[in-house]
């Protein structure tokens, strides 16, 4: 199939969508890069030297090991690519709002599943992590990082959770307010109090992702991030899992955690503008008790982006955070591609998400 005729055959049955049944599952962009046009419960994560998968019902982490020849000087650095074979990882994933109908109502389920999908994250890094070991460091002998990921009592990853989401607030909501604060008595008006703050806080998110882009040691994990979103994007379109494939779409994915964050940001400015400018310490209580209904709200609205990316104006609005992306994604090659698929393709092996029906997805919330 040629980027001039991008039309494919359908997805597998059972995929909810709001195009017709006729409409092509995929669009070449004037770029010549492919786009799937329709969602599929599958998301994932670049991890280091490979990339995390998760379905409805399992995830599994795919990493390249160093071949033997390049740890007979010790551990790889960040920056070089490991050249042995692929090492796989499954584990079940079962979500509490399959249990809990109140954990699925609007907004709430969003702060669940953000919450479910840090603390994947963070295993994931560690199975990643220990791959990369000589094999007499590896945690767990022959059963590797997947048995020892699984033996981590839950109260750490909890801990774990907890630490980055109160460093981001901070960064993110209490420097923001505390900064704004110093000269609110210049500004003479909530709204200007308002405005002000929504700036920095956009302003230091901006700097905080351009800075982390310049990272050299992160290099490979962006391209990691593109292989993991081109890989989803190919799936979604119904074309065949090939390295080759894959490569043809673009690396930009509407249903990404980059593209959430700068969503966040846009709607605090405006969750927080009817607050008004009470004491300190309200302000300060509202930037936090305030987190959890932004993420909510924030996580509807790219669930809604996703599934209505064909639509022109939800194009338009989507653009921001897409171009946001091209800071913590590069293009991948072939065999970084490979990677990210042998971690698809071990999902799927173990569930088919498109057959699902609307009772099996309940419950199942999923970011790219």
């Amino acid at each position: 199939m040629s980027p001039a005729s991008p039309t494919v055959a359908p997805l597998q049955a059972g995929v909810a969508t709001s195009e017709p049944d006729t409409a092509p599952l995929v669009q070449a962009g004037a770029d010549g890069e492919l786009n799937a046009q329709r969602d599929a419960p599958v998301g994932g994560q670049a991890v280091l030297e490979g990339v995390m998968m998760r379905g409805v019902a399992n995830w599994a982490v795919a990493v390249r090991k160093p071949s033997p020849e390049q740890l007979s000087d010790g551990e790889l650095s960040p920056e070089q690519a490991a050249e042995g074979e692929i090492e796989l990882s499954t584990f079940p994933l079962d979500s509490a709002m399959k249990r809990h109908r109140v954990l699925r109502l609007p907004i709430i389920r969003g702060v669940v599943a953000l919450g479910g999908s840090m603390a994947i994250g963070f295993r994931a890094l560690e199975v990643s992590a220990n791959a990369q070991l000589p094999p007499e460091e590896q945690k767990d002998g022959d059963e590797g990082a997947a048995a020892e990921a699984q033996e981590i009592p839950r109260v750490v990853w909890a801990g774990t959770v907890i630490v980055a989401l109160v460093l981001a607030i901070v960064l993110f909501f209490l420097i923001p307010v505390g900064l704004t604060s110093l000269i609110k008595h210049q500004l003479g008006s909530s709204f200007l109090f308002w405005l002000v703050e929504g700036v920095v806080r956009t302003s230091i998110f901006l700097g905080y992702m351009l800075l982390l882009s310049r990272v050299r040691d992160l290099r490979r994990v962006f391209e990691y991030h593109g292989a993991e979103h081109k890989t989803i994007s190919c799936y979604e379109a119904g074309l065949p899992l090939t390295p080759v494939n894959a490569q043809r779409f673009s690396r930009l994915h509407p249903r990404c955690g980059t593209s959430f964050l700068l969503v966040v940001m846009i709607v605090a400015i405006f969750v927080f503008a009817p607050i008004g400018l009470p004491a300190w310490y309200w302000l300060m209580a509202t930037r936090i008790l305030g987190v959890p209904l932004i993420a909510g709200i924030s996580f509807e609205l790219i669930k809604f982006a996703g599934r209505n990316r064909s639509r022109p104006w939800v194009r338009a609005v989507m653009w921001p955070g897409l171009k946001l992306q091209l800071l913590t994604t590069r293009e991948p090659d072939l065999a970084q591609l490979e990677v990210s698929i042998a971690a698809l393709e071990a999902v799927l092996a173990l569930e088919t998400p498109g057959d699902l029906s609307a009772a099996d997805l309940v419950g199942v919330e999923v970011v790219a």
